[in-house]
């Protein structure tokens, strides 16, 4: 509908997007208002980047654009962390780990404690273990499980400036250093090496349920070309933008904005249920329910827009799920560019394609 009203204004697409582009203060259908956020930074990116600028050259070829939204959710994460002799740490969190959050969650914890990523062992434990930790979702975990992380990581912290100002008055990150005497320091692992002989074992906890969400924008260019005889769209190109807040771990966080690319593909051209009359589900195996595969698609490109969540320590939004949003609306619109005509179900198969070109021809 987007794509419809800005044509009838002549407008670009992403013009017309930018000019009515939601940002911070504006009120949201579900009555909240929007705080820092990152719509228009992503529809800039798209407006400037090449894919946008490139020629659509061809019959039956078309392209289209689209931008989606995720409000993301915080709830209840909790987290411990053990100082070992080493000056590595054990971290015990309670999300399980979906496209590779237990290393982001890690990521934050050592950023705290200024050690490397590599010292920090995590697992993931049971609720009998860690405490209770809320589902984990696409657009949860790396924020509100990550929060937990840091809370911990700022206990133990605090746990080992106290030890260290047993030996000398302390400031402490990654290295400890005498506030008397600055040539004298301790590292982490120096201290942690210590700890044993100077008091008890050091574990830091954390159990949050943060309020600070922030909402994830996502935008898509896509490029398609449609075979007249037998319906069938393929996906030839397709960028992909969206606001992380903060990337915690950039391939990682690439692979969840392509991975939520391809199911919104799959809902656009593919995703259908078949039920029976009885109410069953005819199509209910990967046999039968069509998913794409990576026969059917291109290099999924990804841009990384970071507008920094002031709900987060270090910024971070959910990424998981606002990139599901867009595609079946830019696979829609590029459909339309290709075919001359506005197809308004989904998904878009080669029957239904073929239909509409059908139709429109007056066949």
């Amino acid at each position: 509908m987007v794509n419809e009203l800005a044509a009838e204004l002549g407008l670009d697409p992403i013009d017309f997007r930018l000019k009515n582009a939601a940002h911070e203060g504006t009120v949201r259908p579900d009555g909240l208002k929007n705080p820092r956020i990152g719509c228009v930074e992503v529809l800039e990116t798209m407006k400037n980047h090449a894919h946008y600028d490139t020629p659509v050259d061809g019959t039956y070829k078309g392209r289209g654009v689209a931008i989606g939204f995720w409000f993301n959710i915080g709830f209840d994460s909790r987290c411990h962390i053990g100082v070992n002799a080493d000056g590595t740490i054990t971290l015990v969190e309670g999300s399980t780990d979906i496209g590779g959050s237990r290393t982001s969650i890690a990521m934050q914890a050592a950023e705290v404690l200024g050690i490397p990523a590599e010292s920090v062992h995590p697992s993931v434990a049971d609720t009998d273990t860690v405490g209770y930790t809320a589902m984990t979702d696409g657009s949860r975990t790396t924020f509100e499980t990550g929060w937990a992380a840091y809370e911990a990581a700022q206990d133990a912290k605090r746990q080992m400036t106290e030890r260290a100002s047993q030996i000398w008055d302390v400031d402490g990150d990654g290295v400890f250093k005498s506030k008397s005497d600055p040539e004298l320091s301790l590292s982490f692992a120096d201290l942690s090496a210590q700890l044993s002989a100077t008091g008890d074992p050091i574990t830091g906890r954390a159990a949050v349920n943060p309020q600070g969400a922030g909402g994830s924008y996502a935008g898509n260019i896509v490029d398609v070309d449609v075979d007249p005889d037998t319906g069938k769209v393929t996906v030839t190109r397709f960028t992909t933008v969206q606001d992380a807040g903060k990337a915690i771990h950039l391939s990682y966080v690439e692979g969840q904005m392509q991975g939520g690319s391809v199911q919104g593909i799959g809902w656009a051209v593919n995703e259908e249920y078949f039920m029976n009359p009885d109410g069953g589900m005819d199509n209910s195996s990967l046999l039968d329910y069509r998913i794409p595969t990576i026969l059917d698609l291109p290099m999924i490109d990804t841009v990384i827009v970071e507008v920094a969540n002031p709900g987060h320590p270090f910024g971070v939004r959910g990424v998981g799920e606002a990139n599901i949003v867009p595609p079946l609306a830019a696979v829609a619109n590029a459909v339309a560019d290709a075919i001359g005509t506005r197809m308004t179900e989904l998904p878009m198969n080669p029957a239904a394609v073929r239909s509409a070109i059908r139709s429109k021809n007056g066949n």
